[in-house]
């Protein structure tokens, strides 16, 4: 088997465990909401944009790609964890509102930086199997999502909203852990050095048609992810739940889309992507209008199989966006990322102000209902398709 078709397992775990460690702390914000409503008095609205301060950097994904396609992109992926461990460990010490929005744009930044290039670095050891490795990716991503939650709930057990600021030292160890294995990876891009790269523009030119599919794909179930990760705890604290409980059911929602991202990604390498986009885009509005409906004794399993569905798409997206093999890939990557986090940003500022006015029970519901927008846009996506070549990648003797 050549480089261009091997699946390099070693160099893909080591990429996703870094994707582990940053969205460990960057996951600290939707668990702790509860507490910072009622230690500042916010509203649901107000709470919504402290997630939007989060992902406004995001604007700024397409320069960083184009930043990633020419510098060493390993250095945005042992950086970023630093300075989000830092940053989110600091937030029950935050002495306002305007301090919180601050604290989580910077967070923003940093996440943006590891966000854009991560995908484009595990795409490059592939080989032939960018599914597969859109999957482990995702797979450190969403199980960071599940233990995220229980950290910062342990954390705040321990040392109080205020003592959240002991995890930094876990953070620094960490990052210092992933220079020592990463810094010596060196990313072969003959492919790139030989022929003239296009303009960014003929680059987004002719990714321009996939690209609005995705925004549609991510539009319509926007409303229904940002529901149920950034306001399921404070759903079920209204709904007379306490903060744990609040907690345990987010972990448990990111640890069936652990599940969910480690199945439907390589699925998607053999059924093809639209097949496997289908099937979540149908699955999860109706399982998530029974969430909202079932009795006590079913909610959890429910729960369990819609975080399944409702994360399983992130890794077949990706590799959707890999699959345009585009000559510019942290750019066009970049731009992909924005769409993402801007639908995200709205939707999750959307859902704070429905919960207001309508309250969270019936927002829930719309936003499942809204979902179904999703399934036209699917079928503008290619059926199942060749991935066999490659064209940058990394030895497995280039990692010391």
């Amino acid at each position: 088997m050549n480089k261009s078709s091997k699946f390099q397992l070693g160099n893909v775990l080591i990429i996703s465990i870094a994707h582990l460690l940053h969205d460990i702390y960057s996951s600290f914000l939707a668990p702790l909401l509860p507490m910072l409503i009622d230690k500042f008095g916010m509203s649901l609205s107000a709470a919504g944009f402290l997630s939007v301060a989060g992902r406004l950097p995001s604007l700024l994904n397409p320069v960083i790609g184009l930043i990633a396609d020419k510098v060493k992109i390993r250095y945005f992926i042992i950086i970023s964890p630093l300075v989000t461990s830092v940053v989110m460990s600091l937030l029950g010490l935050a002495p306002n509102y305007t301090a919180l929005a601050i604290m989580l744009f910077v967070m923003g930044i940093s996440s943006a930086c590891f966000h854009v290039p991560g995908p484009v670095m595990a795409r490059q050891v592939a080989g032939d199997r960018i599914g597969k490795a859109m999957s482990w990716y995702m797979i450190g991503g969403e199980l960071a999502r599940t233990l995220g939650p229980l950290v910062i709930l342990g954390a705040v057990y321990l040392w109080g909203l205020g003592g959240t600021y002991w995890l930094i030292p876990f953070g620094v160890t960490a990052t210092a852990i992933l220079f020592w294995r990463l810094h010596n990876i060196k990313i072969s891009q003959e492919f790139h050095h030989k022929k003239r790269k296009p303009s960014p523009a003929s680059a987004l030119r002719q990714a321009a048609p996939m690209l609005l599919v995705l925004l549609g794909i991510s539009f319509f179930r926007g409303l229904m992810k940002a529901s149920l990760t950034t306001f399921l705890p404070t759903y079920l604290y209204v709904e007379g739940g306490g903060f744990w409980r609040g907690g345990i059911y987010l972990a448990i929602l990111q640890f069936a889309g652990v599940m969910g991202v480690f199945v439907i990604g390589p699925i998607s390498d053999h059924i093809g992507r639209k097949n496997s986009l289908l099937i979540t885009a149908v699955a999860t509005p109706v399982l998530m209008w029974i969430f909202c409906t079932c009795n006590n004794y079913l909610s959890i399993p429910i729960l369990i199989l819609t975080g399944f569905f409702l994360f399983a798409p992130s890794p077949v997206l990706l590799a959707v966006v890999q699959d345009l093999r585009s000559k510019r890939p942290s750019f066009i990557n970049g731009i992909y990322m924005t769409i993402s986090f801007v639908v995200g940003a709205s939707t999750i500022l959307l859902v704070g102000v429905l919960g207001d006015h309508i309250g969270l029970e019936k927002t829930y519901k719309l936003s499942a209902f809204l979902a179904l927008g999703a399934i036209p846009f699917v079928f503008f996506v290619p059926g199942k398709k060749d991935t066999s070549k490659s064209q940058i990648v990394i030895s497995e003797k280039e990692l010391v």
